[in-house]
């Protein structure tokens, strides 16, 4: 078995994306509970919902795969092909109803992303993204920014700067000091905007596989860069810290600029 990502995974992935979105929806601006986990992220029962709905839709598909989820755990992620999902990215945003959240669901082998579905169930918004193709936003081609080569006429998101300590924080400054403006408060919707083209940097911290593996194919297919804040390319084995850029020579500056 080759690393191509067929009809077959795509098809599946939209099929449980189109279901989660009916169950995320559903709760959107609606009374929840809102629970702290141990790690002190927090969860709802509509992500708990969402994955397990996610997860039986492809693992009645691929049971043959690994999974590795957000709410649900890992099952046997050392196959060569994993799914890596999370319900709902951004649930402090959906549990306060702000539309930035989204489902993300990637597809990686050995370890490497090849697919991702990024999904804003309340903005109608969707990229998709496989490796060594065009990233598409809601079925149409998307580029990312191409055209801006510096920091100093970047723009650079990040989700919140609660994800960076003491040492991150002066290494995002020393970043984000240099673009031309930074925001806060995107979740996944940052990634989206980067690949079409209307950002130029995010930089984040204190991830996991299943907060960027899904990102990671929409961002390189449409001609951004993805890595660490060392340059290594993303992988399972990736360790909290992320920056994405529009283009590789901006990708460059940024790293000189986190060291």
């Amino acid at each position: 078995m080759n690393n191509k990502v067929t009809n077959a995974h795509i098809s599946v992935a939209v099929q449980a994306a189109d279901a989660a979105r009916e169950i995320t929806l559903k709760y959107f601006r609606q009374p929840l509970e809102i629970v702290q986990k141990l790690d002190d992220s927090p969860v709802t029962v509509a992500d708990r919902e969402a994955e397990h709905l996610i997860r039986e839709i492809i693992e009645s598909a691929f049971p043959e795969y690994g999974f590795y989820g957000e709410e649900t755990g890992q099952r046997e992620i050392d196959k060569n092909w994993t799914w890596v999902v999370d319900p709902i990215d951004g649930t402090a945003s959906f549990s306060t109803g702000k539309p930035t959240f989204g489902t993300l669901i990637g597809l990686c082998y050995k370890g490497k992303p090849q697919f991702g579905l990024v999904d804003l169930p309340a903005l109608d918004d969707r990229w998709i993204g496989i490796k060594g193709k065009q990233t598409t936003y809601n079925g149409s081609p998307v580029q990312a920014n191409q055209n801006n080569l510096r920091l100093a006429e970047a723009t650079a998101y990040t989700t919140t700067p609660r994800m960076f300590n003491e040492d991150t924080m002066l290494r995002y400054h020393a970043l984000a000091d240099q673009c031309k403006f930074s925001i806060f408060g995107a979740d996944c919707l940052a990634y989206g905007l980067l690949a079409s083209g209307f950002t130029d940097v995010i930089v984040e911290a204190d991830l996991k596989p299943y907060d960027f593996m899904a990102v990671a194919p929409v961002v390189e297919g449409a001609g951004g860069v993805i890595s660490d804040w060392s340059g290594k390319a993303i992988s399972l084995e990736t360790k909290d810290q992320i920056l994405a850029t529009a283009n590789p020579r901006l990708h460059k500056a940024a790293l000189d600029a986190l060291q």
